[in-house]
């Protein structure tokens, strides 16, 4: 047990005078003096530190892994084996930017085995990062992404609920609660016969507020996100008229997705539900109808301050 209470294997060399207790540094790691390291963390074999690298409590950093000048992993962070971090957009032999880009992977975020992190990106809270990936974007809280680039492939505990889950049945009218606070899925009328079909709705059943607005979201990309965000007051009905959409809802406690795949289904979010659209199929079109006329005072766009007001 080395000097500060943390575990140092003989071949460490741990130049850096703020490790935090419990800490576990194994074999043939280098920690450069200027870095920073919180308490009960476990770095493994062959790992090296810069000097600019602040990491918080718990973090778990598996073998082969580099952290550069300019990385932050904040707390409960897992890194895994020989996964990549860079911190210079351009980089050149014997030239050095005045300032490297700064990386942020923040609370409990997890990056799998081999893969590679760009410069200058955040990893958001909970998000996972799937073995091999390339991220050339930030990844949002609790996203899900793999691939080359990497892509939101899903959300951490949303599960899905998908229209076909609908315990009514398609000629029925009716509201499905949901997991999430205050959020219901409404199977619409449904009207066929030789001329076509028909589908409404009316202000009251089922759209529980008055309508001041509306908005339509069409020719998205499939790798595009929409939302991301929550409302003060504001409501909102949600129908995809033509094509697909997943929606994850969120109420800081609780998340659920649901696949918005036809205009007989509407999706209600009431104020202060942080709500993702993702997963556009190419030909979707979304009617999204609101409770109150365009005010960017209402959005919430940073989940860490949507938590704190929905506690």
């Amino acid at each position: 047990m080395a000097e500060g209470g943390f575990f140092k294997h003989e071949t460490a060399i741990v130049e850096s005078s703020t490790v935090g207790a419990e800490t576990r540094i194994w074999a043939f790691v280098h920690i450069l003096p200027g870095a920073v390291i919180g308490a009960a963390c476990n770095i493994c074999d062959h790992t090296f530190i810069e000097n600019d690298v602040r990491i918080g409590d718990r973090v778990t950093i598996k073998c082969g892994v580099q952290l550069w000048d300019g990385i932050t992993l904040q707390d409960d962070v897992f890194v895994g084996p020989n996964a990549t971090f860079s911190n210079d957009h351009f980089p050149r032999s014997g030239q050095h930017p005045l300032r490297y880009a700064r990386t942020l992977v923040k609370r409990g975020a997890s990056i799998g085995a081999n893969a590679t992190i760009l410069p200058g990106l955040t990893i958001g809270e909970k998000a996972m990062v799937g073995a091999g990936a390339v991220v050339t974007s930030d990844v949002p809280p609790m996203a899900i992404v793999a691939g080359n680039p990497a892509r939101i492939v899903g959300y951490e505990g949303a599960g899905s609920l998908s229209a076909g889950t609908v315990s009514a049945t398609p000629a029925e009218v009716g509201v499905n609660a949901t997991r999430v606070a205050g959020v219901t899925l409404h199977r619409l009328p449904h009207v066929h016969d030789l001329r076509g079909n028909l589908s409404f709705g009316e202000v009251g059943n089922p759209i529980p507020f008055e309508v001041k607005r509306y908005f339509l979201v069409y020719g998205v990309t499939s790798k595009e996100i929409r939302g991301e965000h929550a409302h003060r007051s504001l409501r909102q009905f949600l129908i995809c008229v033509h094509g697909r959409c997943h929606v994850v809802a969120d109420d800081g406690t609780n998340r659920q997705e649901f696949v918005l795949d036809s205009p007989t289904i509407g999706l209600h979010l009431p104020p202060m539900v942080w709500g993702i659209q993702y997963k556009y199929s190419e030909d979707a079109v979304m009617l999204v109808l609101a409770s109150d006329k365009y005010d960017p005072g209402s959005y919430i766009r940073d989940y860490s301050e949507f938590l704190e007001l929905v506690k």
